[in-house]
């Protein structure tokens, strides 16, 4: 199965996908940016425009787009893997996933609060330009969201982050639900 956590700057997406790995044996898809790693993120998955444009060439990325003002790809071998893949997806990519893996799971989380989200992305280590693009953009996100029905049909479930214990428990019982239809 590939599933898809979507949802603005800061609902938590990274945390749950180390959840969801660590408890429900699913395997995380890379994502590979073109921006330079922030403090405490591995390199790996970090290339330049060069270096990312080489493998969509080569045929070794399922999908390459651009958001935040940088490139971002997912391997093939990743995408379309026979194992349990859980990864972060932008909202305005929907339209293309439903396209490349028709068979694709996602659950929208929603901010409980929407400055508990804010917070979040002002812990980040981010330049102050990046700090304020991201929270400009978190409203754009969510009234876009709150706003176009026909954009929120597009996800199969939606969870609320209340951003506690309970909510981590919650969005993992849901998971296997999904694994068990």
């Amino acid at each position: 199965m590939l599933l898809a956590l979507v949802g603005v700057t800061g609902v938590g997406k990274t945390y749950f996908i180390d959840q969801i790995c660590n408890n429900l044996n699913f395997k995380k898809v890379h994502t590979i940016r073109t921006r330079s790693p922030r403090q405490g993120e591995s390199s790996k998955y970090f290339m330049t425009d060069q270096e990312l444009d080489n493998l969509y060439d080569n045929g070794e990325i399922a999908y390459k787009f651009s958001v935040f003002g940088g490139e971002y790809g997912y391997l093939k071998d990743e995408i379309f893997s026979k194992d349990n893949m859980v990864f972060e997806m932008h909202y305005t990519t929907i339209y293309d996933w439903k396209k490349i893996r028709p068979d694709i799971k996602t659950i929208y989380i929603m901010p409980k609060d929407l400055e508990i989200a804010k917070e979040q992305t002002r812990k980040r280590n981010l330049s102050k330009e990046k700090e304020v693009e991201r929270l400009l953009e978190i409203d754009e996100h969510y009234n876009k969201i709150m706003q176009d029905e026909n954009l929120r049909k597009q996800f199969d479930y939606f969870f609320y982050n209340q951003y506690n214990e309970e909510s981590t428990n919650e969005l993992l019982n849901l998971v296997s639900e999904i694994m068990n239809k």
